[in-house]
């Protein structure tokens, strides 16, 4: 239990009035629950004729506190054998049965409310989970997700969540409110005889190992079953993405082994975590009743040795209470077993809830709100996982109103490069600045509102299209975006559509055409208005006609901005201002179109290559 409470406190500590408030009533339940089991000793008394025996009424004093409870029963017989010579024993019955209506009714009442106000408790502690993932999520580095399976990661959010509101939400109820009836129980089995509940707990620790050891590697299974899970959600999320590839290279059968090969596992886990948790009760029953035995005996040792002040109707009542502390200690290791389940989940949660961000701001970061001068790389080098480095010693600058081009063989490092600039990545050696500052000294908020990116693939969010220019712009009108859209090109086909700008895209602008998404890509970077333009091969993927019109948007944003451009067809970036060449993570060559050319180096074989 302690590894549970180091996990939840956190979020229990945010709920500290419902379960402040849960534990108060859940102790009036437990007192109103031992009233009405008093209650029965008189009527046992009087069902069995006991009552020769004459009780004289002793009041409670602080004197005589330490024998209250035994005070209280004598008080109670007296008051019961007053009423059957005053009203008979059946109608004495009929007032002690409707006492014990009563206080059953405010008992249970009082359950009631200890549960409802842990709802709130249960319900938050869930919602705290969902958003302190997503809102992690957001703000992890992209580095994280290159190491990440995103089917991983939507179980992580999804499934493991709700194993913990499953398996720690349905046990709080228990956790809180068993421990309190425990307590309450076993004070007045300590009071009612304190020898035989010596002799009690001595036995109750062959539960306890009893129950330990069963549930010993329930965790590890849990963690494991949770793991085969995730494999299998990311498998279906490979099969949805990959479905075209799946049935041109006819594939079905191959990931169809693949995947039940994964989903039998899964259930093989799942099994023996099953059988692990039932095991809880049987066990727990059969240890109970063996211990109430043994009681049992040695109570009645006890009595007929005269070795204790328990009578026959008090060892009954001792014997009601002990049995009553029994099913708590069930639930609370059935509990025990849940809780194991619920950890396992909330361990591979907090995987991404303590995943490092290495992407940091200063306690009290620099406020950019434009650029004046220009952006410089100075002597820069990036490695993702320190030993191989991508880049090597980068030098260049971009003059405010410049274009300028990164163009170079798949893998030298161009979109690495500019993903530095918006700090998605920071520098391993070497500095960037904007005006002479360094970024790394900037609030990220005002660095990358600066910029505005167009990538190859157009990322488009399952909404209109409306939503999808204007996303980042909290207060766009209808004119702002219209306008956006005119200059990327896109207001026609837009109001071609059914429902113009109030048409839904779709899953990542699947009802859209490339070059459409790429002109709403591009509208929503126009209607960003940013000083700095990041173009990743925007026109990469087009056909001739949709890479003309994108490109002749493309131009329109690019005036008045400073652009960093990546590009594999030269022809786009042929009016660059400075175009370097990269070659394994170094700048080879740099110049104008023209100056490049007249080289003859690695930029003009790039060229010649392409021309044919």
């Amino acid at each position: 239990m302690k590894e549970f409470f180091n996990i939840m406190g956190t979020y229990f500590a945010r709920y500290r009035k419902c379960i402040f408030s849960a534990l108060g009533v859940n102790i009036l339940s437990a007192v109103l629950n031992l009233f009405s089991f008093a209650a029965i000793i008189p009527i046992l008394n009087i069902l069995f004729q006991a009552e020769e025996e004459q009780y004289e009424f002793e009041p409670l004093t602080l004197q005589n506190i330490n024998h209250a409870a035994n005070i209280l029963l004598n008080d109670l017989n007296y008051y019961a054998q007053q009423m059957v010579g005053l009203y008979g024993p059946a109608t004495t019955m009929l007032i002690l049965g409707i006492g014990i209506s009563i206080v059953t009714f405010f008992k249970t009442a009082a359950y009631f409310g200890g549960s409802a106000l842990l709802m709130p408790l249960r319900t938050g502690v869930i919602r705290d989970i969902r958003n302190d993932i997503y809102n992690k999520v957001l703000r992890l580095p992209l580095s994280f997700f290159s190491e990440e399976r995103k089917g991983d990661i939507l179980t992580r959010i999804s499934t493991d969540v709700n194993e913990i509101d499953a398996s720690i939400g349905s046990s709080l109820d228990t956790l809180i409110k068993n421990p309190i009836l425990i307590v309450v129980y076993m004070g007045t089995l300590v009071v009612l005889s304190w020898q035989l509940t010596l002799f009690t707990l001595l036995v109750v620790p062959v539960l306890a190992i009893a129950i330990g050891r069963i549930g010993k590697s329930l965790k590890a299974k849990s963690i494991l079953q949770q793991t085969k899970l995730s494999d299998s959600m990311s498998q279906v999320e490979e099969t949805l993405g990959g479905l075209r590839i799946i049935k041109a290279f006819i594939a079905e059968g191959k990931m169809q082994r693949r995947f039940e090969k994964v989903n039998n596992e899964f259930r093989d886990i799942a099994n023996r975590v099953a059988i692990r948790q039932a095991a809880a009760h049987p066990v727990s029953e059969f240890l109970g009743t063996v211990m109430i035995v043994i009681v049992l005996w040695f109570g009645g040792y006890l009595i007929f040795s005269g070795n204790t002040n328990l009578d026959g109707g008090r060892f009954i009542y001792y014997l009601t209470i002990l049995y009553s502390t029994l099913q708590p200690l069930k639930d609370i290791s059935k509990a025990g077993y849940s809780v194991q389940k619920g950890l396992a989940s909330m361990e591979r949660i907090n995987r991404i809830l303590n995943a490092e961000n290495n992407i940091t701001e200063l306690p009290s970061p620099r406020v950019i709100e434009g650029m004046n001068d220009e952006i410089e790389l100075q002597g820069v080098s990036f490695s993702y996982d320190g030993s191989r480095e991508i880049l090597h010693d980068i030098n260049l600058r971009v003059k405010k109103g410049q274009t300028i081009a990164l163009v170079g063989q798949s893998g030298s490092g161009k979109s690495t490069l500019v993903d530095l600039v918006p700090r998605y990545h920071d520098v391993t050696t070497g500095r960037i600045t904007i005006d002479g500052e360094d970024i790394r000294n900037l609030s990220i908020h005002s660095l990358r509102s600066l910029i505005g990116n167009v990538n190859q693939e157009a990322i488009l969010f399952n909404d209109t299209i409306f939503n999808n220019i204007a996303f980042g712009m909290d207060n766009a009108t209808m004119d702002q975006v219209v306008a956006a859209a005119k200059i990327a090109n896109a207001h026609d086909f837009i109001m071609e559509m059914e429902h113009g700008y109030e048409t839904n895209v779709g899953d990542r602008g699947g009802k859209l055409s490339g070059g459409q998404r790429q002109r709403i890509s591009i509208a929503r970077a126009i209607l960003k208005n940013p000083p700095i333009l990041i173009l990743d091969e925007a026109t990469s993927a087009l056909d001739t006609e949709s890479e003309r019109l994108v490109q002749d948007a493309l131009d329109k944003l690019m005036k008045t901005r400073t652009t960093i451009a990546i590009a594999h067809r030269l022809s786009t970036i042929k009016n660059a201002n400075i175009i370097y060449v990269l070659h394994e993570g170094r700048i080879v060559e740099q110049g104008t179109h023209e100056a490049l050319i007249a080289q003859g180096g690695y930029y003009r074989k790039l060229n010649d290559m392409q021309s044919l």
